[in-house]
């Protein structure tokens, strides 16, 4: 039995510090089960705020570092049983590669923040040293972690809507319907910055949230592609506002809609799905709902925590029926399923598939994929771009 069964894991970070947005939320999902331990970290790109954001979060003074490079070397000269398990990589997008690199081809597992990378070089560079390693390397598409988005992939893998034919899914925001870059806000700054973000601006910071619930709730491929991004806001480098058609392998129509500039809107992420025998719809903003539309009998509610929902559901609610459980505690569910990966590795064991239910690099590089693609078709003077 490895000693990993008798403590918790020991986890990094790096980026997440003053003044960042969802380091806190990573740090807050990974304590929820009380399973890892923040030990060391580089929270900063600059060093006197990494340093000073490590010393807030109460980090030693040897495992806070003023940058990764430092971290890593410095956890590479530890004693094995030391060491930390993994690294939870949360900075702007264009570290993401050469961090996630780095700590993978050391041998440490690894949990990134989305978009995985900024092109698909980097995505296939990433996905085959995981592979070569065999290390765990999970990605925080963190909406795949909320129980009814399981029930739903449980009932359509189950075939109760039958052949699927047409998929909507929207995800509107309205925090950059002005030029919210030009007044200090760190968030807006770095996320309209194709330096920082990409080559994708609305699509690659939300629309990759889409396209991937829709892979993991349905397993459909897409085919094909037809894309029109927008930069509404007058001055912006990146697309702010994104609407395609798809077209999935074995014939499945979809729509998708990105948009970052729907004035008054919050976080309305929804996602209708139809096919032969009914429909589903869940909306991110009422999580524990999930609405069923059989073709045959009245429209039915399933809500979270009810004991006859898929054991995938059931797993991943914490709390009873009734009670308020929503965004961190589904992130927490996408590190439960890496944290459980990692100890059965460590165990050699085979894991607890209910629990180690994950985004994995395959998926982050698919994601990847589909941002390269959209940005192609919105460039193209053809109408239907190959995936």
């Amino acid at each position: 039995m490895s000693e990993t069964s008798s403590r918790k894991l020991r986890y990094a970070m790096v980026g997440g510090g003053q003044g960042a947005f969802i380091g806190a939320v990573h740090r807050h999902a990974i304590a929820l089960d009380g399973q890892a331990v923040l030990v060391a970290g580089a929270l900063s790109s600059t060093p006197d705020k990494a340093r000073a954001s490590g010393r807030e979060l109460l980090l030693a003074d040897a495992r806070n570092h003023g940058d990764w490079q430092a971290l890593l070397v410095d956890e590479m000269k530890r004693p094995v049983d030391e060491r930390i398990d993994f690294v939870s990589i949360v900075t702007p997008n264009h570290v993401h590669f050469p961090v996630a690199q780095a700590f993978v081809e050391a041998g440490f597992h690894v949990v990134c923040d989305k978009p995985l990378v900024h092109t698909r070089d980097q995505a296939d560079a990433l996905v085959a040293a995981v592979q070569k390693k065999g290390t765990v390397f999970g990605v925080t598409y963190n909406y795949t972690g909320y129980p009814m988005v399981r029930q739903a992939r449980a009932m359509v893998q189950a075939g109760e809507l039958g052949e699927l034919r047409k998929v909507v899914v929207e995800y509107n925001q309205g925090w950059l319907s002005s030029q919210l870059e030009t007044t200090g806000n760190k968030q807006a700054a770095w996320r309209t910055d194709p330096e920082k973000s990409g080559a994708a601006g609305a699509i690659g910071d939300i629309g990759s949230h889409a396209e991937n619930l829709v892979a993991t709730i349905t397993g459909l491929k897409i085919e094909s592609l037809c894309a029109d991004l927008g930069h509404m806001v007058a001055g912006r480098a990146l697309d702010d506002d994104a609407s395609m058609l798809l077209r999935f392998e074995g014939g499945a129509r979809g729509v998708l809609v990105a948009s970052q500039i729907n004035t008054g809107l919050e976080n309305d992420l929804r996602v209708r799905i139809s096919g032969t025998l009914g429909t589903l719809e869940w909306h991110q903003e009422q999580p524990s709902l999930l609405v069923h539309y059989p073709h045959d009998g009245p429209r039915r509610t399933l809500t979270r925590g009810a004991p006859w929902l898929h054991p995938a559901a059931q797993r991943a609610s914490r709390i009873p029926a009734g009670h308020p459980e929503g965004f961190i505690e589904a992130f927490a569910n996408i590190y439960g399923g890496v944290i459980e990966d990692i100890r059965a590795r460590a165990e050699n064991r085979a894991a607890d598939l209910l629990l180690a239910d994950y985004p994995h690099v395959e998926d982050g590089a698919r994601g990847v994929r589909f941002i390269e693609r959209t940005v192609a078709s919105a460039a193209s003077a053809q109408k239907w771009t190959p995936w």
